[in-house]
């Protein structure tokens, strides 16, 4: 399709403010530490398993970290000691610690630069190991190739893995490209990760290492079968983002859900505690090669589609801003935005291209995610799958990469299999049927689109600007994203923010930074490729 004729000055203007941001808030934060991220780190050392009392030992270890003021120093300090010191592996020590058998405050006294040593080889091998799962998955699509047009993705949700899995397979028959186990309510308010396969859940499944293993595999199975490769799409946000992150790396999942935003407006989770947590999540997502899908959806089922789509590009910005600054390369921020408009207002399938286009001229090089209709479904089927067909209309003539079906029994109950086996066929026959339209679409000058687009840019431009001046705490503090207000101080969480010590080491911090580097320049030497051809 033509391009809409943008004011790219006032982009430019956007993303630098975003930019700005980005980089005041990294500032404000970059002494902090999390519960979470010190349990993600000792995940990547290899801890794992439940002590006595079935609690997870990542959990117990920086419990006892935190009860004796030592976690400033971060978790590896005190598994590299007891390595060095003690000859224990880093599970050996955890259980010594959950046990009682050991003190971490009195471990022996280890030479620094044996330590350093120490952490740095045993961090390398970890990565080594999230490493050849990216290989891997470029392997398997280099293997099958990857078809034109949207990735159709569908989501299973019936609380138990082994369900899950038939669903799964049965939809990767049926034509899906990505599955998304969708995760249990409430899960993201657990400040701990579940251990083991899991059979009740409610609304959905609970993510775990072991639940992610099991999926993994059976879509692999399912894709070998169908030629294709099936990307494994859950959820990484919440008050375990960093560590859910982890497992998804270890268990080679392609997508996760990671929002800058989301769970301070949308599960009330203290906003420092959410920004230090995003960002050590993305820097692990970015190094695994797993694609994150934003939450700006989420606005639009609170507020209304028309008049806060601007609030939907701001986000866009600023998330891309905050992946940019974890290190992630463009081609891995499958940034959210959602048709939701009333379908009652007068031309609104207009209004919503005008808002995919736009996005797509504006994250060229970003697998945006677009999701369907929710907001305005009903218990009419046939009109649902109207609402349906127009947003698939709106996936194919602007380009969307990632593209969440809608299912016409949306407001009646969990997708049945037979849901899914429509909104698949809806897909793809507006897919075929539609193939080389844009090729043919020009968007008349100054016309209604021209004029949505400028409008929401203008408004998104404003707003970015406020936020840059009165800074990200403030600014959610007012409600000006989706009408929440959220106090800095308030929310879940925030007793998990920790000051790190002079002492303080993330050795997974530079091997994140260091896998990045290599995937963005494979991304950029393909970005030629396409421009030379």
């Amino acid at each position: 399709m033509a391009e809409l004729r943008l004011d790219w000055d006032k982009v430019d203007q956007a993303r630098a403010a975003a930019a700005e941001i980005a980089r005041d808030t990294e500032e404000k934060l970059s002494a902090y530490t999390t519960v979470t991220v010190e349990r993600s780190v000792a995940r990547l050392f290899g801890v794992d398993e439940l002590d006595d009392h079935e609690v997870p030992l990542p959990n117990r270890l920086v419990e006892v970290l935190e009860e004796k003021n030592l976690l400033g120093h971060g978790t590896a300090y005190f598994i590299g000691r007891a390595a060095i010191g003690h000859g224990l592996n880093p599970q050996e020590f955890a259980q010594a610690v959950a046990g009682g058998q050991l003190d971490p405050a009195r471990l022996r006294p280890v030479d620094p630069f044996e330590l350093k040593l120490w952490i740095d080889d045993a961090a390398g091998k970890s990565m080594a190991k999230i490493r050849a799962n990216r290989l891997h998955r470029e392997q398997e699509l280099d293997k099958y190739g990857e078809h034109e047009g949207p990735l159709l993705y569908v989501i299973v949700a019936t609380g138990n893995i082994f369900e899950d899995i038939v669903q799964a397979q049965a939809a990767v028959k049926q034509g899906a490209d990505i599955i998304a186990v969708i995760r249990s309510t409430g899960q993201s308010l657990l400040d701990y990760v579940p251990y083991g396969a899991t059979t009740e859940g409610f609304g959905g499944t609970l993510a775990t290492q072991e639940n992610f293993r099991m999926m993994r595999a059976a879509l692999d199975e399912a894709g070998a079968k169908a030629g294709r490769y099936i990307r494994l799409c859950n959820y990484c946000s919440g008050l375990c983002m960093p560590e859910i992150a982890v497992m998804g790396a270890l268990e080679r999942l392609d997508v996760m859900l990671n929002d800058a935003l989301y769970g301070i407006l949308f599960r009330d989770i203290n906003m420092q505690r959410t920004l230090i947590d995003q960002r050590f999540s993305r820097m692990v997502n970015g190094a695994a090669g797993i694609i994150i899908n934003t939450g700006e959806d989420n606005y639009l089922t609170t507020a209304d589609a028309y008049e806060q789509a601007h609030t939907v590009l701001a986000s866009q910005f600023i998330n891309e801003q905050f992946a940019k600054a974890a290190g992630m390369p463009e081609e891995q921020m499958g940034l959210g935005h959602a048709f939701e408009m009333d379908p009652k207002l007068p031309n609104s399938f207009v209004y919503e291209l005008a808002q995919a286009q736009m996005a797509r001229q504006i994250f060229p090089h970003a697998p945006l995610k677009y999701m369907p209709p929710t907001k305005f479904k009903s218990g009419n089927i046939f009109q649902s799958h109207v609402q349906d067909t127009l947003f698939n209309m709106v996936s194919v003539l602007s380009k969307q990469k990632i593209h969440l079906l809608g299912m016409l029994t949306e407001a009646i109950h969990t997708p049945f299999m037979s849901d899914r086996a429509l909104a698949l066929e809806n897909a793809r026959y507006v897919a075929r049927s539609m193939a080389d339209f844009s090729d043919d679409v020009e968007i008349k000058e100054g016309g209604m689109m021209e004029q949505r687009a400028d409008l929401v840019l203008t408004e998104a431009l404003q707003l970015l600007q406020n936020i840059r001046a009165n800074g990200i705490f403030r600014t959610l503090a007012e409600g000006e994203f989706a009408g929440i207000r959220r106090d800095p101080d308030g929310g879940k969480g925030l007793e998990g923010v920790v000051y790190q010590e002079e002492a303080y080491y993330n050795p997974f911090i530079k091997l994140c930074q260091d896998e990045e580097a290599e995937i963005m320049a494979g991304f950029l030497e393909k970005r030629k490729e396409g421009q030379n051809e």
